[in-house]
């Protein structure tokens, strides 16, 4: 509802991992190489983690946008509460191999018969696992021994696993040591810091069509910062409230004072954890209905607190 009153085509701040709106700081684009370079080089294993709400999902989206581009076949697990079996039958539907049994030992010679002729192409395939963390240590163990479908000198099937930093710590268990023997290469996604986040909002700002004249003020963005502590989830919350709350108020521009009041309305306080700041990642539905109720409160908040006479005749219906 606010696009057309600060110029812009698209909804900036949108919760959804959207490849377009990856800002590349320098981590960021180390953890891109080292993803694309160990798939490359078909090195088998490969780790990503970071802490929640620093942008794993929106850069695995632009890894995989690359992979699709180059014709690589792909198969994106988003759901790790699985067990060996419901994994199995999902990667094989999303690599799209057609297997009419249920029989383990069947299935894993399909899929080997299935990426020796890829290697044979001169072609490779890629399985991407999400929130990893989640994973029971069975499955683990299971996505371990796919790395041993190989030839003597190159794995067949290389794998990307991605999670938060318990997955880490979960690795360093004694059962999992093969596993973590057999990571590679390992790559993170980290904060921003003040200066990173402020081109962050202008890049998005950017895409979504401004023009290029501040919207949000300067003391603005470092409340924003302040409040988020790098984190680009919670940077798009506040961002996304604050343009609802400018809109409201007729305002051209975002002051401090509007990032203090939603940070407020969020129980954002100065000094609490990121991680604990960030919480987990919410369902796409849970998300928009809170996201919903939230602005439709504070709009009728702030309608209360206008006169009649002071708002803008667009708004007198």
């Amino acid at each position: 509802m606010y696009k057309e009153f600060f110029g812009l085509r698209a909804n900036p701040f949108n919760v959804n991992p959207d490849p377009r709106y990856l800002y590349l700081t320098r981590h960021t684009e180390e953890a891109l190489a080292c993803l694309t370079y160990g798939i490359q080089s078909r090195k088998g294993f490969v780790l990503l983690t970071g802490e929640v709400g620093t942008g794993k999902t929106t850069l695995i989206n632009k890894l995989l946008e690359w992979l699709r581009l180059q014709q690589v076949a792909t198969a994106f697990i988003f759901n790790s509460r699985m067990d060996v079996p419901q994994l199995l039958d999902f990667m094989m539907a999303d690599f799209g191999i057609p297997c009419d049994t249920k029989a383990k030992s069947q299935v894993l010679q399909r899929l080997y018969n299935w990426l020796l002729d890829r290697y044979r192409a001169g072609e490779t395939a890629v399985l991407i696992v999400d929130e990893a963390q989640n994973l029971s240590d069975e499955v683990l163990e299971e996505i371990r021994m796919l790395t041993n479908l190989e030839t003597f000198t190159e794995k067949l099937l290389q794998i990307v696993l991605v999670g938060q930093p318990e997955l880490e710590q979960r690795l360093k268990q004694p059962q999992l040591r093969q596993l973590r023997q057999r990571l590679t290469l390992r790559a993170k996604t980290h904060a921003f810091n003040l200066e990173e986040t402020k081109s962050y909002i202008t890049q998005r700002l950017r895409i979504a069509g401004s023009n290029g004249e501040p919207i949000f003020e300067p003391d603005a963005t470092v409340a924003i910062f302040r409040y988020a502590q790098g984190i680009p989830r919670i940077i798009n919350l506040l961002c996304e409230h604050c343009l609802v709350s400018a809109f409201v108020d007729q305002k051209k521009t975002v002051p401090a004072a509007v990032v203090d009041s939603v940070a407020t309305d969020f129980d954002l306080i100065d000094g609490a954890p990121a991680a604990s700041m960030a919480g987990p990642a919410p369902s796409p539905e849970k998300f928009d209905l809170v996201e919903a109720l939230r602005t439709l409160a504070m709009l009728a908040d702030r309608l209360r607190q206008s006169e009649p006479q002071d708002l803008p005749k667009e708004r007198k219906l």
